[in-house]
């Protein structure tokens, strides 16, 4: 029983499943209430894989350490309580871990003690090692590592990789962390140590096909789950939310809140107003290039430039070298001349690529034809051919 829970989420035959529903029912939180995240399960809803809420003040089944917190605060004091947990467990929505807000505290106070979970740890070798393991750091350099994190409280409801100790090792397992959960936060943003059991935290698995276990607190919404991404850099400050009185602390990374300052920038909102998970608004469709304005022209008919102006009057065509008529002496109208006929013009001759029904063209006059060798008598004398 106690080797399903250490492989939990268990891989194996639904057989070891089964015997991990009853690890955790027997295991629970430090308080031993049996409302613990997998008691009462069966084979089959076992089987599938759990993410199990995990208030703030809960220790959760197999914690590394007794709690060193040293303050919390309510999750949504004012959201209306939780109707039930639908399935599947929310994947949480991806928020960078410098993002204004997404830690509050008080100012000038730590919200864990690290100097006490470092005693803790460091006491029991068996534990040193295993929360080396499962925090991915060598084991030698835990006091190090736990100086360089920074003590806050979380501000929504977090989906984590948590890890309890159970036979001398650790036991990974998803939950989601409630708000106003104390944590020691790394450099790059990311919750790695949960305060109140000193279980190690990592970056959540893919949450496809799991389903919640335990029972949700007052305003848990899944749709309102975030998960923490780490930064592409070192963050040096991190911008927290003052609880007390809500305003704004710049916390210096590696500190417990003794150089706490009111930042240079400011957020464009008070941290109760800011809503770091409301999802971003739907990108409106791509609206059509605006089109030049068009004027409807009214089809025209070509003119002959010589044309008359009033067609009424008809006009005598100009025609250079034709004498005009005389106009006649009794006052009467002159004739109009006939038009000129114009004389037929050939058609042009065919292109090589077109109709064959044509007439073949007669052959060009040859030299001979052009020049001959005697001189015609209109041609004159010095015409040379």
């Amino acid at each position: 029983m106690r080797d399903a829970f250490r492989r939990w989420p268990s891989r194996s035959a639904a057989g070891a499943i089964t015997a991990l529903a009853s690890a955790l029912l027997l295991a629970g939180c430090s308080s031993g209430q049996p409302g613990e995240p997998g008691a009462q399960q069966t084979a089959a809803a076992a089987a599938v894989r759990e993410v199990l809420l995990q208030p703030a003040a809960s220790q959760g089944p197999a914690p590394f350490t007794p709690s060193t917190t040293r303050e919390g605060a309510p999750a949504n004091p004012g959201a209306p309580p939780a109707t039930g947990v639908g399935d599947p467990a929310p994947a949480g929505r991806a928020l960078t871990g410098a993002t204004p807000g997404l830690y509050g505290g008080t100012r000038s106070v730590a919200s864990c003690d690290v100097e006490q979970q470092i005693a803790f740890l460091t006491a029991d070798q068996g534990r040193a090692r295993a929360f080396a393991e499962a925090a991915g750091i060598p084991e030698s350099n835990i006091a190090g590592w736990l100086r360089g994190l920074t003590p806050v409280l979380l501000r929504a409801d977090t989906r984590v990789t948590n890890h309890g100790f159970r036979d001398g090792g650790p036991t990974a397992f998803q939950s989601v962390l409630q708000a106003g959960t104390a944590v020691l936060v790394d450099p790059y943003g990311t919750p790695r140590v949960r305060c109140a059991c000193g279980n190690p935290l990592r970056s959540p698995a893919p949450a496809q096909g799991a389903a919640h276990a335990g029972k949700p607190w007052r305003g848990y919404r899944p749709d309102r789950v975030v998960a923490i991404t780490p930064t592409t850099t070192v963050v040096t400050r991190l911008v927290i939310a003052n609880n007390p009185d809500n305003t704004w602390i710049e916390r210096k990374t590696g500190t417990d809140g003794d150089q706490d300052r009111r930042p240079d920038v400011l957020p464009p909102c008070a941290p109760a107003s800011c809503d770091l998970v409301a999802a971003p608004p739907a990108p409106l469709p791509d609206a059509p290039a605006p089109q030049p304005p068009t004027t409807p022209t009214t089809p025209t008919t070509p003119t002959d430039p010589t044309a008359p102006s009033d067609p009424t009057e008809p006009s005598v065509p100009e025609s250079p070298g034709l004498p005009l008529p005389d106009a006649p002496e009794d006052g009467g109208t002159a004739p109009v001349p006939d038009e000129p006929v114009m004389p037929d013009v050939p058609d042009a001759p065919v292109p090589p690529d077109g109709p064959q029904d044509q007439p073949p063209q007669e052959p060009p006059p040859s030299f001979e034809e052009l020049f001959p060798d005697e001189t015609a008598p209109q041609q004159p004398e010095t015409f040379e051919g």
